[in-house]
């Protein structure tokens, strides 16, 4: 016999059916956003299950297939040391992925409080964050992130240079608090809000409890954004011998040094780890600029 379904189950039935509808909305109204984020999945996947993807081991040296060219050993060919090109792709996916999210999701979680707190309290304490965030936002981003992991160095931690990730996400801050802090300016002064203070709430507890549920949609998107942002950026740094260190798999990494003085002699060492990361920054930009429109009201239309 089945057992009678109880309200708990049925609650948890009526949001997966929720979530399934809206994954399927958002797929029929934003079909560009939706290939996107199959390609992100896909990446994803392959960043997760590198291991048991991958032919060989990224690290693995091979003097007898030194710069092959693409071929059914090697779909990829092979850089100056023999190791697989697809390989370190794959691997590359998942360094670019740990530090583009961790990077975006510091950044913009930062960002994002730091508007919402200069929006609520005003007065001095707004201008004075508007200003350090004006000084930030004068520096170019690559300039504000050499600047940062010069000072910083390399700190790994669990595999991850922190260093780095700091790097990127510091210069993505100011951004996003401008942005938030727009939208929570609107909200500072509603009904609710002043509610909430003559409660005797805790500023605290009326920023994050009273004003984030609110600015939820507009963080997701320069979350998302941002992504991409960050990826370009470790690329950049990388290629420049700032980032990621050999001999960890890098797409950035994988563009630098020997690699553009075998631009004609073997293409593919340039060709491959450049559609990599042109991919992933075209996919998460799509996929952001979906989640703006599917989230935000005024672009449904």
């Amino acid at each position: 016999m089945s057992q009678a379904a109880t309200p708990q189950t049925i609650s948890i039935e009526a949001r997966r059916t929720g979530a399934l509808t809206s994954l399927l909305g958002f797929c029929r109204q934003q079909p560009v956003g939706a290939l996107s984020l199959i390609v992100i999945l896909v990446m994803l996947f392959a960043s997760v299950f590198a291991e048991w993807i991958a032919p060989y081991d990224p690290l693995d040296i091979d003097y007898f297939a030194i710069l092959q060219a693409p071929n059914w050993d090697h779909l990829a060919g092979t850089d100056p040391f023999g190791r697989d090109v697809f390989t370190r792709l794959i691997y590359g996916a998942r360094t670019a992925l740990v530090i583009g999210l961790s990077a975006s999701f510091i950044g913009c979680t930062l960002g994002a409080l730091l508007g919402a707190a200069s929006a609520y309290f005003g007065g001095r304490t707004d201008a004075v964050i508007q200003r350090i965030v004006d000084v930030l936002l004068s520096f170019p981003l690559v300039v504000l992130a050499l600047v940062v992991v010069a000072v910083l160095g390399r700190n790994l931690l669990f595999g991850i240079d922190i260093g780095l990730v700091f790097a990127i996400a510091i210069p993505i801050i100011p951004q996003v608090s401008r942005v938030i802090r727009a939208a929570a300016l609107s909200i500072r002064n509603m009904s609710y809000i002043d509610a909430a203070r003559t409660a005797g709430y805790s500023n605290t507890r009326i920023i994050m409890r009273h004003m984030a549920p609110n600015l939820v949609a507009p963080y997701l998107i320069m979350l998302t954004a941002y992504i991409a942002q960050a990826i370009l950026l470790e690329a950049s740094l990388s290629f420049l011998g700032l980032g990621v260190a050999e001999p960890t798999p890098a797409w950035g990494l994988m563009l630098s040094g020997n690699a553009t003085d075998y631009f004609i002699t073997a293409p593919w060492l340039i060709i491959f780890p450049g559609i990599a990361i042109s991919l992933a920054v075209i996919a998460f930009n799509l996929f952001g600029d979906a989640m703006r429109d599917w989230l935000d009201p005024k672009f449904r239309n």
